[in-house]
C-alpha cells in the first residue's frame, strides 16, 4: 500500500457554454461521471498536465488554462488520497472522442443545471463546498 498523497488535476473544457464531462471505467471511480484529467506528473505544470491528459482521454486541444480551485479528496473504500487542482480552460480544436475506451465509456458537453448522475465523489462534493457559486 502506498500512504503517500497523489496530486490530480481536473479540466472544465469550455466550449459554447457547456463543459465536457466523461464517464469513468475501471476500479477507481468506475460508472461515475468527471471532467478530464489525470495524474500530475514530475516537473510538470497544472497547465502542461491539463493540457496533456486533456489531449490523451480526449484528443481535444485547450487553451487558456486557469487556476479554478484545490481540494483534498479522501476516497476511504479504496485508501487513496488525492490533492485535486482544478482548472478551466477553452476548447480550441478537435472533436472530443474517447481516446482511452479502457478508462471511459461515454463523453458529452453539459452545463453545471444539467449534470449526470452519479458523479465522481468525494470530488464533487468538494468541489460545491469550495465553489458553491459553480451550481448556482
Amino acid at each position: 500500500m502506498d500512504s503517500r498523497s497523489k496530486v490530480g488535476v481536473a479540466v472544465f473544457v469550455w466550449r459554447g457554454g457547456k463543459f465536457l464531462i466523461q464517464q469513468r471505467l475501471g476500479s477507481h471511480g468506475s460508472g461515475t461521471w468527471s471532467v478530464p484529467g489525470g495524474h500530475l506528473e514530475f516537473g510538470e505544470s497544472w497547465e502542461a498536465c491539463a493540457k496533456r491528459e486533456t489531449l490523451e482521454e480526449t484528443g481535444m486541444e485547450i487553451t487558456n488554462v486557469r487556476f479554478l480551485t484545490a481540494t483534498n479528496d479522501i476516497f476511504k473504500d479504496e485508501n487513496k488520497h488525492y490533492i485535486t487542482i482544478w482548472v478551466e480552460a477553452d476548447w480550441k480544436a478537435h472533436e472530443p472522442v474517447i481516446m482511452e475506451s479502457d478508462r471511459l465509456t461515454a463523453i458529452k458537453w453539459v452545463t453545471f443545471q444539467d449534470l449526470p448522475s452519479p458523479l465522481f465523489e468525494p470530488c464533487w462534493q468538494n468541489l460545491r463546498q469550495a465553489r458553491p457559486n459553480l451550481f448556482v
